[in-house]
């Protein structure tokens, strides 16, 4: 957790979620903060071991596939130990495979560039593997304003959906500690909802329909990964509706035509090429 200043109550979970407070004035400081390491960690168990499950859902009638995830269960990959891409679930399956473990859920990650390099920021077990791309260029990427997902936290973890900038300021706010604390994030665009409303560039009723993926965070604090159906194809506007109805105030999109989502596979999925991907092994 955050540390807290000697003397003073702070909060240890973000703002929007429950929280802790503790009062380090109090004698017995040392025995509260360790219950809720314990606590913590036992809460960590119950969510990383938990089932993955899809629902189907229909808004504006399209339908649609979600799994609602805790932060605890997701871990974020592009390249395997000799720094190369994995670039497909197939070989995500198998390097997990190696160390014991069975891939729960798989999708792909934000927008990339040619030979599946992420178009902006991606971090990955804590460490920095390609920045944050403030540029201005053509795009979905770059349709402004676009997002971070990042996710941070000790053994209860916190996901957050916001704005390149507000990404900059946590991190800046987090100072020397951010580096072993955000767990994960990726960077694409546009966000689909900002505090509850929808981006500013999106139309009602658009005949711009495709396929596409995104992720949003839900009241509770769990993460709402979203696809439309086979053969199913969405606008801008009902994409973000989608969230709104699954509780959501910020989402973010992920990509659009060759996008797709695995759940509970039972043999190597076979899939189209991308950068980097959201995973849950056990």
């Amino acid at each position: 957790m955050i540390p807290a200043e000697p003397g003073s109550t702070r909060e240890v979970a973000p703002r929007g979620r429950a929280t802790f407070r503790i009062d380090t004035t109090e004698k017995n400081d040392d025995l509260a903060n360790m219950k809720l390491l314990v606590l913590g960690f036992l809460a960590s168990l119950c969510t990383v071991h938990a089932a993955v499950v899809e629902e189907s859902m229909i808004h504006a009638g399209v339908k649609f596939r979600v799994v609602k995830l805790a932060p605890e269960q997701v871990t974020l990959v592009w390249k395997d130990a000799g720094g190369v891409p994995y670039r497909s679930f197939e070989k995500v399956q198998a390097a997990f495979a190696k160390q014991g473990k069975t891939v729960r859920f798989i999708m792909n990650a934000g927008i990339f560039e040619p030979g599946g390099i992420p178009s902006g920021l991606h971090i990955e077990n804590r460490k920095t593997l390609h920045p944050l791309n403030l540029a201005d260029a053509p795009g979905n990427f770059f349709l402004k304003p676009n997002g971070v997902l990042w996710i941070e936290g000790g053994a209860r973890r916190a996901a957050f959906v916001s704005t390149p900038q507000n990404f900059q300021k946590r991190e800046k706010l987090l100072g020397s500690m951010a580096s072993s604390w955000l767990e994960l994030a990726v960077q694409s665009g546009p966000l689909l909802l900002i505090e509850g409303k929808r981006h500013p560039a999106f139309i009602e009723n658009s005949k711009n329909k495709l396929l596409r993926n995104g992720v949003g965070v839900a009241a509770d604090g769990r993460l709402i990964f979203a696809i439309t159906a086979k053969g199913e194809e969405v606008n801008f506007w009902d994409f973000a509706g989608l969230f709104l109805k699954l509780g959501c105030k910020n989402a973010l999109f992920l990509d659009g035509t060759i996008s797709q989502m695995v759940v509970n596979p039972t043999e190597p999925a076979s899939v189209n090429q991308f950068g980097s991907m959201f995973v849950v092994a056990e």
